[in-house]
């Protein structure tokens, strides 16, 4: 504990409190993600290990042997202490690109310590959606541009959902890198499930529907490298084969993933014929 101590030490701004609060709530906190305010503000601590694999997980395995198709490949589930090595190894190189990411403050065996990145763009969708319905497009449409600059500087997220970006002046952040595609598949076709991914957000979320999809379609569309584009089309027809059995299903029950899932596809095959992949 003395040598968690010396190091919390380094951490600037803090009182002789914070580093007690900080470390009490390290030592025997057992939350996933847990808020610690401090005087200076807050911090965010996040552990790893605290879950077990979800079902959805074990699903994506499962179709990963049974489809030879990459961007089905779900990243090794690795210990605790590799999972934060690996995520405080993404945000350095996150931020060496120039993207905005948390500040890391401290990590352990297991866990980090993130400065405070403010609000996330999810919460800021909530807060625009019934009140300004334009505006909230915009950022959705932002959210897409902004994925597009991160792809073209040769970088993937893995999950880039509303909720795992932030705002950073006049850009937006990202956080939350416990995956990492790379490790299992090609650049490209990670780049290219980063972007479905995120439509499946966009697609049943906008509140202007189609006008919105396009225009986020072709904010990332304009920066995005061609051998992602290239690889989108191709993920897009794959999935397009499922799109009979998803509609099928869902006259018997229309859950709310599987909406996203048709909604979000059908408009990426439609895509396609509007913008080429030259």
């Amino acid at each position: 504990m003395n040598g968690k101590t010396r190091e919390l030490n380094s951490i600037p701004n803090l009182s002789g409190k914070d580093i007690e609060a900080l470390l009490t709530v390290l030592v025997s906190g057992s939350k996933r993600i847990e808020r610690v305010p401090l005087s200076s503000g807050q911090v965010w601590i996040k552990r790893y290990g605290t879950e077990k694999p979800s079902v959805w997980r074990h699903l994506q395995t499962l179709c990963s042997r049974i489809l030879p198709v990459a961007f089905l490949r779900p990243c090794a589930y690795l210990a605790p202490q590799q999972m934060a090595e690996r995520e405080t190894r993404r945000i350095g190189m996150f931020k060496e690109h120039g993207i905005a990411v948390p500040e890391i403050l401290y990590a352990s065996n297991g866990a980090i310590v993130l400065a405070d990145a403010g609000i996330t763009v999810q919460r800021r969708l909530g807060q625009l959606k019934d009140s300004d319905p334009a505006a909230h497009d915009d950022l959705m449409v932002a959210c897409a541009a902004e994925l597009g600059r991160l792809h073209a500087k040769g970088l993937c997220h893995g999950r880039p959902y509303p909720r795992d970006m932030f705002f950073a002046g006049n850009r937006l952040g990202f956080m939350d890198f416990e995956e990492d595609p790379q490790t299992v598949m090609p650049l490209a076709v990670a780049q290219a499930r980063d972007v479905w991914l995120l439509f499946l957000q966009i697609a049943t979320g906008a509140r202007l529907g189609l006008a919105t999809q396009n225009r986020a379609y072709e904010a990332w569309f304009e920066q995005a490298p061609a051998a992602a584009r290239g690889e989108l089309q191709r993920m897009i027809r794959f999935l397009g084969g499922f799109l009979f059995l998803a509609r099928l299903i869902g006259r018997v029950h229309m859950g709310s993933d599987l909406q996203r899932f048709i909604v979000a596809t059908s408009f990426l095959m439609h895509a396609f014929t509007t913008y080429s992949v030259d």
